[in-house]
C-alpha cells in the first residue's frame, strides 16, 4: 500500500474519531462528579448535595455583563418555576473580558436597552474550577446536569433561548426544552447551543 494511501487512511480516521467524540458529548456522555462553590457568607455550596434533584441548572453570570443584566428577569422566572420541580438553579459569579469579546460591540449597544431584573443570588467559583471544569466560555451561560450513579452527566451546555435582546421575540427556548425534556424522560434533544455574551476572563 502506497505511502500517500496510508496517509489519506490515517486522516480519514482522525477526522472520524473526532466526530465520533463529539458525538459523544453532544449525546450527554461526559459527567463529573463534584465541585464546591461559595455563597455570600462564605459556607460551601457543593454539587454533591443536590444529588437527589431532578436536574441541576449551573448559570454562569457576571453582573457588569450586558447580555447578563438582560436575562436575569428570564433567569429569576426558570429558576423559580423549574425550583417548584426539583430543578435548583446555581449562579455562578464570573469574571469577564469586554475588550477580548467577539461580542464587544452588541454589548456596547444593548447597554442602552439593558433593564435589568432582581438581583441573581450568585455564588463564588474559586480559583476558576468550576468553569474550567464545565467548559465555559461566556456569560451568561448555563450547564443542565443530572444526577447519575456516578456523580452528574451534563446534558445540555450553552445559550438560554435565540434572542438576548427582546424576550418576547425568542423562538427557541433552548434552557426549557432541554429540562422539559429531561423532566419528562426524554433525551435532551439540543445538547450544545452557542450562547452570545461576554467572554470569561481565565487568570
Amino acid at each position: 500500500m502506497s505511502l500517500r494511501r496510508l496517509s489519506l487512511i490515517a486522516a480519514a480516521a482522525l477526522v472520524f474519531c473526532t466526530a465520533a467524540v463529539g458525538v459523544a458529548r453532544a449525546q450527554g456522555s461526559r459527567s463529573v462528579t463534584d465541585f464546591s462553590l461559595k455563597n455570600s457568607a462564605n459556607a460551601e455550596v457543593a454539587l454533591k448535595s443536590y444529588a437527589g434533584s431532578k436536574a441541576v441548572v449551573v448559570v454562569f453570570v457576571n453582573p457588569t455583563c450586558a447580555f447578563s443584566k438582560l436575562y436575569e428577569g428570564r433567569l429569576n422566572s426558570l429558576s423559580a418555576d423549574y425550583g417548584a420541580k426539583g430543578v435548583p438553579f446555581l449562579f455562578v459569579n464570573a469574571p469577564i473580558n469586554l475588550e477580548a469579546s467577539a461580542d464587544t460591540g452588541d454589548a456596547e449597544k444593548l447597554k442602552i436597552k439593558t433593564t435589568g431584573g432582581a438581583a441573581l443570588p450568585l455564588l463564588t467559583d474559586e480559583g476558576q474550577k468550576v468553569s474550567s471544569l464545565l467548559g465555559a466560555t461566556k456569560t451568561p451561560e448555563v450547564v443542565v446536569l443530572q444526577p447519575v450513579d456516578n456523580g452528574f452527566a451534563v446534558r445540555y451546555k450553552g445559550a438560554i433561548d435565540d434572542n438576548p435582546q427582546v424576550e418576547g421575540y425568542a423562538k427557541e427556548h433552548y434552557l426549557a426544552d432541554a429540562l422539559n425534556n429531561l423532566l419528562a424522560g426524554r433525551p435532551v434533544g439540543v445538547a450544545d447551543k452557542r450562547a452570545p455574551g461576554c467572554l470569561i476572563k481565565k487568570f
